[in-house]
């Protein structure tokens, strides 16, 4: 599981659910801004992960279970992968 493979699985979670990031931040009782592609790095370049509580978030306001979340992270390409 990588930094890219969540943040493909955020997206993909979103869009299940007829939603942009932005909307399923909203939804979720986040900023909207949380899920953002420019949040994703810091500027130093090191990776941001979203936290757990996020996720608990968006399961929490969607009904869905980390199930639901994970396969999408199980389901990202392996392209680039070693």
């Amino acid at each position: 599981m990588t930094h890219d493979d969540v943040w493909r699985a955020i997206e993909h979670f979103a869009t299940e659910h007829g939603m942009s990031c932005s909307g399923l931040a909203k939804c979720s009782g986040l900023d909207p801004t949380t899920f953002n592609k420019s949040k994703r790095w810091s500027k130093e370049g090191q990776p941001r992960w979203p936290s757990t509580n996020s996720i608990s978030k968006i399961l929490a306001s969607t009904g869905a279970r980390i199930q639901d979340f994970t396969k999408f992270i199980d389901s990202a390409p392996d392209v680039g992968r070693e």
